[in-house]
C-alpha cells in the first residue's frame, strides 16, 4: 500500500471497477474506502474485499501500510483453486454492503504473515512459487472466512441448502434485468417464495426480495455513474416498462432519486 500511495503522490484515486479480485489488509490506514457507493473508513488492523465488477475508490488522508492481494479466477483455475471455493467464502459481496473485516489482533497478525509470505514471493524466482501464492492466499481467505462466519464448518459444507443459495444468487445475477419477482426465483428453484425468503434471510441477512433489489440498485448505481445513460433509458435496461416507476423504485430504495445521487457523487 505504501508503494501505491507513492505512485499516486497521495491523491485520491478515481472511481473504478476491476475484472479481478481485490484484497486490501490494513496494517496502518486514515482514510476512507468507497465500495459500490457506499462509505467505510480505513483504519487500522482491517481487511477489505472487492469483487470484480464493483466500483471503489480510496481516499487516504496519509500514507496507508499494508498490502493489495489482486487475483483473478483465471489464476485461481491455472493454481488449483476452485471457483466454488471463492463462491463459498461469506467474503467478496457483488454488490451492495461490504464492510471490511476487522480481526482481533493475533488473528491480525497471522494475516500479515501470511501477506508477508505472498510479497516475498512474488519478488522471488523460485520454481512453482505461482502454486506456493496460491497456498498461501487460501490460506489467508479461509482464516479471514473463520474470523467472520460464527460457524467456519458451515460454509463450505455442499448442502442442499446451500446449493440453494448458490443456485439463487446464480439466476439473480442472470436475469434481474428482465425479473424483479421472488415468485419467479422459487419458481426457477422449485420451492415456495417463503421458503426461498427464509433460506436467504438465514443464510445473508436479508429476503430474496431484498436481495434482488440490492442488485437492481448497484447496477442502476454504475450505470448512471459510468455509462451516460439517462435515466429513463436505464430504467429500460434494468425491466422497468415505464420511467417513472424506475425512478420511484430507485427514491424508495436509496432515499433519493436518481439525479440527486449523480449530483452526491459527481
Amino acid at each position: 500500500m505504501e508503494d501505491i500511495y507513492q505512485e499516486r503522490s497521495g491523491a485520491p484515486d478515481e472511481p473504478h471497477r476491476h475484472d479481478f479480485y481485490t484484497v486490501l489488509i490494513v496494517e496502518k490506514g486514515n482514510g476512507i474506502h468507497k465500495i459500490d457507493f457506499n462509505t467505510y473508513d480505513i483504519v487500522d488492523k482491517e481487511v477489505f474485499f472487492v469483487s470484480p465488477g464493483q466500483v471503489h475508490q480510496v481516499i487516504e488522508k496519509e500514507m496507508s501500510k499494508g498490502f493489495v492481494l489482486t487475483f483473478s479466477r483465471d489464476f485461481l483455475v491455472q493454481n488449483y483453486i476452485p471457483l466454488s471455493f471463492i463462491d463459498s467464502l461469506n467474503l467478496f459481496q457483488d454488490y451492495g454492503q461490504s464492510p471490511p473485516l476487522m480481526p482481533e489482533q493475533d488473528q491480525f497478525e497471522k494475516l500479515k504473515q501470511y501477506s508477508e509470505e505472498i510479497f516475498e514471493l512474488f519478488k522471488s524466482e523460485k520454481n512453482l512459487k505461482l502454486y506456493s501464492i496460491a497456498a498461501f492466499l487460501k490460506l489467508l481467505l479461509i482464516e479471514c472466512n473463520n474470523i467472520c462466519t460464527l460457524d467456519p464448518e458451515d460454509s463450505y459444507s455442499d448442502t442442499s441448502e446451500n446449493s440453494v443459495v448458490r443456485r439463487f444468487k446464480e439466476n439473480v445475477n442472470q436475469e434481474y434485468r428482465k425479473e424483479h419477482s421472488t415468485t419467479f426465483y422459487a419458481k426457477q428453484l422449485h420451492i415456495t417464495p417463503d421458503h426461498l425468503n427464509r433460506l436467504i434471510k438465514r443464510a445473508i441477512g436479508k429476503t430474496a426480495k431484498e436481495y434482488i433489489q440490492s442488485r437492481i440498485i448497484t447496477e442502476a448505481k454504475r450505470l448512471l455513474y459510468f455509462s451516460g445513460l439517462s435515466a429513463k433509458e436505464i430504467g429500460f435496461k434494468l425491466g422497468f416498462s415505464e420511467p417513472s416507476n424506475f425512478s420511484a423504485f430507485f427514491k424508495k430504495c436509496t432515499g433519493y432519486s436518481p439525479s440527486k445521487f449523480l449530483q452526491n457523487e459527481g
